[in-house]
Order: structure tokens, then sequence, then C-alpha cells
């Protein structure tokens, strides 16, 4: 949701006359856009800002903005820890950027507005999109849950969701440029609906993404465990372009944790679902997030979690050390559990996720998949002579592929790989492609990467470097 962000904040800063800076070039303006979910966020945030204050001061009219989760917390605090920085603006107006940066160069004082309500749906603004051939879709921001270790919905308000036919509407549009695969955003996209009184909303716009022609991937992140019910599970077995992967968030393993972080689900219902799941959809990847040291986590607290994890069968999981962030209720529960004792945990835990994720991947070895090549996937592919993507059910696969480059799948490409060789993280395919398909995502890659520059996408991992035109 914040690379999606950004690239809002990077399409309105083109659209008002911005140009994207040359890789090695110093911008002109730079924008962080930045997350509150943890505490290494405010770290990584104020120690780029100390890096490029003696940049500033030797460049006259630079200018540093600093948006998104934090900036909607810290506010005003953010100028007070860091003079240098000429804006700062919250999560419901991403479209003020140019104006603020305008104001704060004539006024030559720092601007703050931080929005306590979403002035326009960021959808309805400029976009400069990361890929040619895949997008994000947002369906709702904001968030009515309240789990005590979140920050997120004071900050980004209560559920706001788009009509079904403005979301359509936009990967319609998406599709019509070569997008092939749309991942739909909300903070808890089964919820969808709530607003306007659809309970069955979700799935139904599950299934009518079945219907556009040209889109070949439907993805969404995240459900809620508490609200997933199984029309969306018929929804996705039904629907031949949504693919076989979840994201299922567990956080905890442990009944008596879950229920001090207000997780409305215990963990008996967290397992039904993906039972239920895996009958509708046997080669389902099911993927989750957990917190290793929620404050009074026990010992059996976690062999709980441990045990979910084993019953679970995840292909991969995020996994997070508790980090206290001052204004939820968890920042101020009692029995905060010992960093060391923490660390011990989350190493364990890291170490069960791998193994297993390496169980269900070696079970794949010798077995066909699709794959839908990507640009960027694979930090090593130069050095393998491989080409990464994505299988249907999400898993990264790293191919080999023909050294004659008019035989190489571009990114967009989709074709049938065997798979060779299984690691925790990551499956080879060093057999050759078969049945490789050119497809209109790749071509909409091979039309970006021959424009000039400017038509190229300009946002990175939440930092747009932009220019002044």
């Amino acid at each position: 949701m914040n690379v999606h962000d950004s690239e809002r904040i990077a399409g309105v800063l083109l659209d008002a006359g911005y140009a994207a800076a040359a890789d090695g070039e110093q911008a002109d303006v730079v924008v962080f856009n930045t997350c509150a979910v943890r505490e290494n966020a405010d770290n990584r945030l104020y120690g780029n800002l100390g890096h490029l204050a003696p940049v500033k001061q030797s460049r006259p009219g630079m200018q540093i903005a600093v948006g998104g989760c934090m900036a909607q917390k810290d506010r005003q605090s953010v100028v007070d820890r860091a003079p240098w920085v000429d804006v700062v603006f919250g999560t419901n107006n991403l479209g003020s950027l140019p104006v603020l940066l305008e104001r704060a160069r004539v006024n030559e004082e720092a601007q703050v507005e931080i929005l306590e309500s979403l002035e326009r749906f960021p959808s309805t603004l400029p976009t400069r999109r990361d890929s040619a051939y895949a997008a994000w879709v947002s369906i709702s921001v904001g968030c009515n849950n309240t789990c005590t270790f979140c920050i997120v919905p004071s900050l980004r308000g209560k559920e706001n969701d788009r009509r079904p036919g403005d979301v359509l509407a936009e990967i319609e549009a998406l599709v019509a440029d070569g997008v092939q695969e749309i991942t739909l955003l909300g903070q808890n996209v089964n919820t969808y609906g709530v607003e306007f009184g659809d309970r069955g909303a979700f799935a139904k716009l599950l299934r009518a993404c079945g219907g556009i022609e040209g889109l070949e991937r439907v993805r969404f992140t995240s459900p809620h465990p508490a609200a997933f019910t199984d029309d969306v599970i018929a929804a996705m077995a039904e629907t031949p372009n949504v693919m076989p992967s979840l994201h299922m968030p567990l956080q905890s393993g442990s009944d008596r944790i879950l229920k001090a972080m207000r997780r409305s689900y215990r963990s008996e219902k967290f397992l039904g679902i993906l039972d239920r799941v895996r009958t509708a959809i046997p080669h389902a990847a099911i993927t989750t997030d957990i917190i290793v040291g929620f404050p009074g986590e026990t010992d059996a607290d976690f062999e709980a979690t441990m045990d979910v994890v084993r019953a679970s069968r995840f292909s991969a999981a995020f996994t997070f050390q508790y980090s206290i962030r001052p204004g939820t209720p968890a920042a101020t529960m009692p029995d905060q559990v010992p960093r060391a004792i923490v660390q011990e945990r989350y190493e364990r835990l890291v170490d069960l996720v791998g193994e297993v994720a390496w169980q269900e991947n070696r079970a794949l070895v010798g077995q066909r998949v699709e794959v839908l090549f990507a640009d960027g996937e694979g930090r090593k592919d130069a050095a393998t002579h491989r080409m990464s993507g994505r299988a249907r059910d999400n898993r990264l696969v790293h191919v080999g592929v023909p050294e004659d480059l008019a035989l190489r799948p571009r990114p967009g490409d989709i074709a049938e790989v065997e798979v060779t060789y299984a690691a925790p993280h990551h499956l080879n395919a060093d057999g050759g492609l078969h049945d490789l398909r050119r497809t209109r995502g790749g071509e909409a890659w091979q039309l970006r990467t021959a424009a000039p520059q400017a038509a190229k996408p300009v946002t990175g991992l939440g930092i747009p470097r932009l220019v002044r035109a």
C-alpha cells in the first residue's frame, strides 16, 4: 500500500511539471513516503534526513518532503527534529504536495499540512506506476479494527470503500494499457463493501474481475481471518484468473495473546479457514504475518504459535519482533518481553518457517509451473544467466533462459517451466522454457524501456526522486 502511495506521489509531481532525476544525479526534490508500523522506520527516516542535511546546505533550492504514516503521526516534530525539511504532509492529502512545495519555496519556511480525513480517494490522483504489466489497485483505505499493537487505524482513519464500478473501470483501463496482473489492496480487503452495505461485495468483485478480457492474474492483500467467509473461497476457486495464493495474517498462535491483541478470531478458526481453502484449492500457497514477543507472551504462548505454524504449512511468513508504537494500547501493557528472549524466539520461528517452506517447495520439484516473468525479482539473475518471475501461487521462480536475446522472455511474458531445484524461499527451473507466450504485458514493458527517460517509471520503494523540469 505504501509503494502504491509512492506511485501516486510521483504521478502528482510529474503532473505538476517535475521530471525524474537520472540515476546518479542529485535530485532537486526528495520525497520520503514513510511507514509507522515499526520503530525501525523512525530510525531509518531520521538517519536518511541526517545524511541529506549537508547535501541540501550545499544545494540552494533543494527541497525535502516527508509524507505518509509517520508524518501523519509525528507532524510538527518532524520539522523540530529535522528543521531542514520543507514539507510534511499526511496520508489523506497526497495530492497537496506540489502546492506545499511551492508554498515552502515562496514563504521560505516549512509547510506542515495534515488532514484528519481523506481529501480525495488516492486512485483519483495521477500515477506513475512502477510496472508496465502489473499494478496495484486500491479498493479501500483505512481500517475499522482496533488491534492493540497497530497504529494504522489512528493514522489512516475508518475504512473508506470505493464503488465496485470505479474499481473495475480502473482495472479495465490498466488492462487496455498492457497490465495483465492486478493486486487488490485494502487494509482488510474482505470487509470491502461494509461502507455501502454489501457484505458479499468482495467475493462479487473477485468474480467480476474474472470477466475482464486480457486480465491474466488477480491477487489481493490482505484479508482478516475474523471476516474471511466461504463466499470468498468459492470465488477464488471458481474464477480462473484469481490466483491460488492467499496471504492470511496469523499474528499469534496463542488464543490468549490473540485476545490481548484484540484479534477477533482464535487459532481453531484460523486453521479451519486454511483447511477450507485447501479443500477448494488444493495447490494454494498460503503466507502469513507473525509477531514474536507481544507483551505478556510466555514460553507456552510462543510454543502455541510454533504449533500453528507446523499445522498451517505456510509457503512463507513475514516474521516480526514486537515493536512498541507509542499511542497504541499495547505500548503501555505490563510484562513487556525482554529483548534477549524475543530475539531467541524470533530465531527459532524463522528457522521453523524456513524448514516448513522448504518442505512445501521440495514437493514441487519435477512439476511444471506457469511463470509470469518480472523485472527486478532476481538479484543474481545476470550472474546466473536466469530470469525470475512468479508462479501462479506467487512463489518466486528463477528460470534458466537461452543466451540468444531473441529467444528470451521479456518481463511480462509467460511460460511454463519445470522445477529442478527447491530452496526455502525460491524455486529454480533450469530445464528450458515450455510454451513461451509473448504477451501484451511484455510488449508494454518493451515499449516503456525503449521510451525516453521521462516515460519510464520513476518511483522506488518509498522515495520518489525528482527534478524540476
